[in-house]
């Protein structure tokens, strides 16, 4: 893990002066994915992401495992409650944030025009969770969000009868 963590930093350094040299400056937004990226484990990908769902699903993790409540929250749906998805993320971080501190395999199902479900399987505590990404509008530009209706701790940590324990079981599709 060291080796590859330290490849991604070194990556990261020089993209960073590389910028630098050629003038570019990187936005904010790209320069903070960069240094989560480089900062945690990478992502085990099962199914048919969208790279914007792919994208807000790192997020979704990187904000669990660094035990970020108010970032967590800031990826909810708008049309989500504020403070539900503040009680949601909390919830998230105490059930999973040693979970995803470590390995995680994401799970993508069926395609994901419009909403996807993901299942997260967290390998070093054996955990699973559901959640739906979809996509929005924030400042008149496309965002992918996540639904975060989930205050109470054990609706958070319940797991669908559905989900399969293992990554690929079904395949990556819900649809028959």
């Amino acid at each position: 893990m060291a080796t590859r963590l330290s490849a991604a930093r070194a990556a990261l350094v020089a993209v960073v002066a590389w910028g630098s040299l050629t003038g570019c400056a990187a936005d904010e937004e790209g320069l903070q994915y960069a240094t989560d990226y480089g900062n945690h484990e990478p992502l085990g990908v099962v199914g048919h992401p969208t790279s914007d769902s792919l994208r807000i699903t790192q997020k979704l993790i990187w904000r669990i495992a660094d035990g970020k409540a108010d970032e967590l929250a800031s990826l909810a749906d708008d049309a989500q409650d504020k403070g539900t998805a503040k009680k949601t993320a909390e919830n998230w971080i105490a059930a999973f944030r040693k979970g995803a501190g470590g390995k995680v395999t994401a799970e993508f199902y069926d395609e994901g025009s419009y909403r996807q479900t993901v299942v997260l399987y967290l390998h070093d505590t054996g955990q699973i969770k559901e959640i739906y990404v979809l996509p929005g509008s924030t400042d008149y530009r496309d965002v992918w969000r996540v639904s975060m209706g989930e205050p109470d701790p054990a609706e958070a940590t319940a797991v669908a009868p559905w989900v399969p324990k293992k990554p690929g079981e079904l395949g990556s599709t819900m649809l028959p």
